[in-house]
């Protein structure tokens, strides 16, 4: 086994991460979305699928197309973070899977002529995408607010017209302000979710 990571680590991920309700006009460097995938990309996903596809929402302009498709309590915060990614599933994902997952030849084409067993693996796999996505960000200094607030039909229209591509969730990025910051909730304890057999 190997060592854990010490406390600091686990308090920056777990412990003392909270979700980010509101941001501070402090900017990141753009460099840092690259370095955040560079991370995130070697999460494990089944067969290597790696379906999810992301869209950085960072300038006015950008986020003046997103505001409208978002609820109420969710647009000032949205315009105030650095950014504001749109975690999506790539809906033809197994299509890279003959150089992604070159040990089932016929993977693509299984994929291919189950259009429900590709749903449910691209949404699967692109939600767990999007924990590592949240928990790179935080391994980098920087604080996540993940929301479900949406309409997925109208951001889809706005930014992915084609089809291929359709929202799962949006997770806001960026310095958090600690204002905003909410006393941290209860979680279940181990015995109320967990059973060891």
């Amino acid at each position: 086994m190997r060592p854990s990571l010490d406390d600091l680590a686990l308090d920056t991920l777990f412990r003392e991460a909270h979700t980010a309700h509101d941001f501070l006009d402090e900017p990141v460097d753009p460099a840092t979305w690259r370095r955040l995938y560079d991370l995130l990309k070697w999460g494990p996903t089944s067969m290597n699928c790696q379906p999810a596809r992301y869209v950085f929402v960072t300038s006015l302009e950008a986020k003046s197309r997103l505001v409208p498709a978002l609820s109420d309590g969710n647009r000032d915060k949205s315009v105030r973070a650095a950014a504001t990614v749109i975690v999506a599933t790539d809906t033809r994902f197994y299509e890279h899977l003959p150089t992604q997952y070159p040990h089932s030849p016929n993977a693509c084409e299984r994929f291919a002529a189950n259009p429900d067993k590709a749903r449910e693996t691209a949404l699967r796999n692109a939600t767990l995408q999007g924990g590592y996505l949240i928990l790179a960000a935080r391994s980098l200094g920087l604080d996540a607010g993940p929301m479900s607030g949406f309409d997925n039909a109208m951001v889809d229209e706005e930014f992915f017209p084609d089809g291929r591509y359709r929202s799962n969730f949006l997770v806001n990025l960026g310095v958090a302000d600690p204002q905003a910051t909410r006393p941290r909730a209860p979680r279940l304890a181990f015995d109320e979710v967990a059973e060891v057999l």
